[in-house]
């Protein structure tokens, strides 16, 4: 059952599983503008007998208010909020995160050392430069997605959106990049089920957000961490996670071949025995 809780201002969404005593585990999803906790919740819930798994939706995302503003400041804020609402404010905690909440993720573990014991992240970058990459992955895989032209790429889903209509359709077009087995009756049915706002997208994209670059900081996490990717993750390719498996020091890389940028819910048995392992 989704609940509500009242951080900075924002009234946010939240899902939370797991006894009462265990360390707390708080994941962060991706899609900036479109994203929620529930694609999160279902894949990491199994963790649920050991830890209190929690999953949320940022401000401006799913059944969250639309409380300005957005940015990566405010949702890292947001976070460091959350944890101390339940967990205290002196009890570090689990985070785990995956694409645009993976960016979330290492700016939190950056800003926080001290909050994050263990830091886990999912087909991630360590700077907004994926982005070049995936407009060439865009080219070579084009017939998988023949309603998404790089133009659309560039200019809207790494851009701007002129409506929640359009973030909509395109976000729908793009579908197919997504996954290793499409399901166009699924893929419907999940995006007439995602909220998608605009305002929200478009001004995590703007400046200087747009331009989110972590890789000179990365050596200040402390936190154990483990960087998991899909060896076809097409937006946020291997090469990212590498990258940032080399900078934070002692972290593990765990590259699932056959697995695209939702390898949390294709391989999710795999992924969940790599976590409950660096967990251990």
């Amino acid at each position: 059952m989704v609940e509500h809780v009242s951080i900075n201002g924002a009234s946010l969404a939240y899902r939370l599983i797991g006894p009462e005593d265990a360390p707390l585990m708080i994941t962060l999803h991706g899609g900036r503008g479109f994203g929620d906790h529930k694609s999160d919740f279902k894949a990491y819930s199994p963790l649920s007998s050991s830890y209190r798994v929690l999953s949320f939706d940022f401000r401006g995302h799913g059944q969250s208010s639309q409380t300005e503003p957005f940015t990566f400041h405010q949702l890292v804020e947001d976070i460091e909020s959350i944890r101390q609402h339940f967990s205290g404010p002196d009890r570090p905690c689990i985070v785990c995160g995956g694409s645009f909440g993976g960016f979330l993720a290492q700016q939190y573990a950056i800003t926080y050392p001290d909050q994050v014991s263990h830091l886990i992240l999912r087909g991630t970058a360590p700077s907004h430069h994926h982005e070049e990459k995936a407009v060439r992955t865009l080219v070579e895989r084009a017939s998988k997605a023949p309603g998404l032209s790089i133009k659309f790429l560039k200019d809207k889903i790494f851009g701007r959106f002129d409506s929640d209509l359009e973030f909509r359709l395109v976000m729908y077009a793009a579908a197919p990049l997504y996954s290793e087995h499409f399901d166009a009756d699924v893929a419907l049915k999940h995006n007439l089920d995602t909220v998608f706002y605009a305002k929200s997208h478009n001004d995590l994209y703007a400046e200087p957000e747009k331009f989110f670059d972590y890789r000179d900081r990365l050596h200040l996490i402390t936190a154990k961490s483990l960087v998991i990717v899909g060896g076809r993750d097409w937006i946020c390719p291997p090469e990212q996670s590498k990258d940032i498996a080399t900078r934070i020091p002692g972290a593990r890389l765990e590259i699932i071949e056959n697995a695209n940028h939702g390898v949390h819910l294709e391989k999710n048995a795999e992924v969940i025995e790599l976590i409950q392992e660096h967990l251990s």
